[in-house]
């Protein structure tokens, strides 16, 4: 395989996903043990066990990414926020009630999107992201990305993104910069450049972490 391959991108719904983990495992233990995150066995175990949970939801998405014979290069996957989601409460510091305002529709929350080394740099991470939004009716898109992974924070402000907090995710976690994505501006947002992304995937691949609902 070479990296310059072309690469075909899938939708898929909760169902459809739960039916394709082992492609999202493969992309997501491969990456992710990269640093800054550098997860073990162990994390990977962890992260598929609340995968299956979160699969049952009725409006989880995901996408992969694929070579033309089979083999998974990326994924992406998420689902819209509930009215009481945890998520606004990992902040260090409080914002506005208006702004953590959830309703099952007007944010998405974007749980991790991840692409292996040897396709980074051919746009593959900017067309995950963008067939896992389309068709939603999310006015925004919410992240944590961790500090460490410069290439990913450079991709998602090239996205539209900017940090509007820091968060510890979970217990004992490394403090996270908190981003949201205003759809309602996206329109002008530059497109990533697939060259500031690297590390574990190429526009993250980031985590609100399965911990928060």
């Amino acid at each position: 395989m070479t990296q310059k391959e072309n690469t075909l991108v899938e939708c898929l719904d909760g169902s459809a996903s739960a039916g394709a983990e082992d492609a999202f495992r493969l992309v997501y233990a491969e990456v992710f043990a990269e640093p800054p995150y550098n997860e073990t066995e162990d994390d990977v175990a962890a992260t598929f066990r609340r995968f299956r949970s979160q699969t049952r939801k009725r409006t989880f998405r995901g996408v992969l990414a694929r070579t033309g014979d089979g083999e998974p290069v990326g994924m992406a996957y998420g689902y819209p926020l509930g009215p009481r989601t945890r998520w606004w409460d990992q902040l260090t510091r409080p914002v506005p009630d208006d702004m953590r305002r959830e309703d099952g529709h007007r944010t998405f929350g974007l749980m991790e999107i991840a692409v292996r080394g040897p396709w980074r740099g051919h746009g593959t991470a900017g067309r995950l992201h963008a067939a896992l939004l389309a068709g939603t009716e999310a006015e925004r898109v919410l992240l944590n990305v961790h500090p460490g992974s410069k290439a990913a924070q450079a991709a998602y402000r090239a996205w539209g993104y900017r940090k509007i907090g820091e968060a510890r995710p979970w217990e004992g976690a490394d403090l996270h910069d908190v981003m949201l994505l205003d759809r309602t501006t996206e329109a002008t947002a530059r497109p990533a450049d697939d060259s500031e992304a690297g590390g574990r995937g190429e526009a993250g691949p980031e985590r609100p972490r399965r911990r928060q609902s």
